[in-house]
């Protein structure tokens, strides 16, 4: 939890340096088109994930004008399905997620950027059945995308992967069976600049 404190604090004060510095800050939502990892039921044995929608809502700030670093908080709701072995449930991951993304702009109104996506994963939920905590609250991934701006509205597509598996056991009936709440989304953002 104190990393996501110190992200917060630091995500504040890019926000203060660019209100007084012109570059901007805003808030942000969109919707998710995302997946976590496989279901490992035995080393042989895997479920893959079913794609499903999900959604997302934010603040974030702009340091820089054609070369920028854009630091966001963003509360996101990812959600997928799994089915096969016994298996048909849906599985809800709620997470904070602070990118620090490194853009540049080009021919005025479009600009791409990359960069790591911190994450703190609030809460997990797989219908009817019981989970173990996550192995590793606060993760890494990394997002890159592109977007384009028309005055202060800013509409952005990115895509979202965690980089190393994080683990949840489920408990009860399935004991030894886990699952990867690693995510990778699909992302699309609507931006607006105050």
């Amino acid at each position: 939890m104190k990393h996501v404190i110190f992200l917060g604090l630091l995500l504040l004060g890019c926000i203060s340096y660019a209100q007084s510095g012109g570059s901007g800050f805003g808030i942000k939502a969109g919707v998710n088109y995302s997946n976590t990892g496989k279901i490992s039921i035995d080393d042989i044995t895997t479920l893959q994930p079913d794609g499903k929608l999900g959604y997302h809502v934010g603040i974030w700030g702009r340091l820089g004008d054609r070369a920028y670093m854009r630091p966001e908080l963003v509360f996101t709701q990812i959600n997928s399905s799994y089915s096969g072995e016994g298996f048909d449930e849906d599985f809800k991951m709620q997470k904070l997620d602070l990118p620090i993304l490194f853009g540049h702009k080009f021919l005025r109104i479009f600009h791409g950027f990359i960069g790591p996506a911190f994450q703190y994963v609030l809460k997990t939920d797989l219908k009817d059945i019981e989970l173990s905590d996550v192995e590793n609250e606060f993760t890494v991934g990394f997002q890159i995308g592109g977007g384009v701006n028309f005055g202060k509205i800013g509409i952005d597509l990115r895509y979202e992967r965690g980089f190393s598996p994080n683990y949840i056991n489920l408990i009860g009936d399935v004991e030894g069976v886990r699952l990867d709440t690693r995510p990778t989304q699909l992302i699309l953002g609507l931006s607006y600049k105050f």
